[in-house]
């Protein structure tokens, strides 16, 4: 077996899905007639009856998930996931923090030693900034939620790989999918190239609003780059004053 299928039906099993579809774009892609002819092949035709339409089922990435058992029940799944190596060198999954109904949610690149170790994101000192960025526009950890683009800690905190970016894509698109932002906040570069699937450099994704699935996306420095690079927070402020108006526009 090839290893994308190899990796396909692994990921696939781990969520409970049966069907054989195509989760990304880098990968052989499988219409929906397709499927059917298979499976009407592989069984006689009074074998096949049609799944049971569930109100709670959202689409996503070609692969129907339910929504159904909200965050926790999610958490929960992804607790267990096996779906990368990264499985074997973190101490726990990291899932996401805050009120699961915040309009505003603010997403980084990946969990470092301190976040691995207690289970929650942004908990070391450039979570302790951000903790002090948000109070600065008015806000806390309740009113808003925190997340990273995948849930384990890369060794070393390198960059994450696209394959485990690809491994974690369902967990962080159902979390999203859940949580129904009204604005998104991308922190750092590795943040926004990811989730805004491009190689542009930070400097030119700040300043101005981008969309992911329908919400509108902000972009800003990661808290440890200010802590490296303080020269910094003056335009990093400006960003945050520009979230604030846009959520307050939207908010009406």
């Amino acid at each position: 077996m090839p290893e994308n299928e190899k990796f396909l039906t692994t990921y696939l099993r781990e969520i409970g899905v049966q069907t054989p579809v195509s989760l990304f774009a880098s990968g052989p892609a499988i219409s929906a007639p397709e499927v059917a002819v298979e499976e009407k092949t592989a069984l006689p035709a009074t074998e096949v009856h049609a799944p049971a339409v569930d109100s709670s089922v959202i689409e996503i990435s070609s692969v129907e998930v339910s929504t159904s058992g909200g965050l926790s029940s999610l958490e929960a799944k992804a607790a267990t996931c096996r779906l990368c190596s990264l499985a074997e060198t973190r101490t726990q999954v990291v899932f996401g923090t805050g009120n699961p109904s915040a309009d505003i949610v603010f997403i980084g690149e990946a969990p470092g030693r301190d976040e691995d170790l207690k289970g929650e994101p942004f908990v070391g000192r450039a979570g302790q900034l951000l903790d002090r960025m948000l109070s600065a526009i008015g806000m806390d950890r309740n009113q808003v939620y925190i997340m990273n683009t995948i849930k384990c800690r890369p060794p070393n905190n390198r960059d994450p790989k696209i394959d485990e970016v690809q491994a974690c894509n369902l967990w962080f698109e159902q979390q999203l999918a859940l949580l129904q932002p009204k604005v998104i906040c991308l922190l750092g570069r590795v943040a926004a190239q990811t989730v805004l699937e491009t190689d542009a450099p930070l400097g030119s994704l700040r300043g101005h609003w981008h969309n992911y699935q329908g919400m509108p996306v902000w972009v800003t420095y990661h808290p440890a780059y200010l802590l490296r690079s303080p020269t910094q927070k003056q335009k990093s402020w400006q960003d945050l004053q520009q979230l604030v108006s846009r959520y307050r526009e939207i908010k009406g």
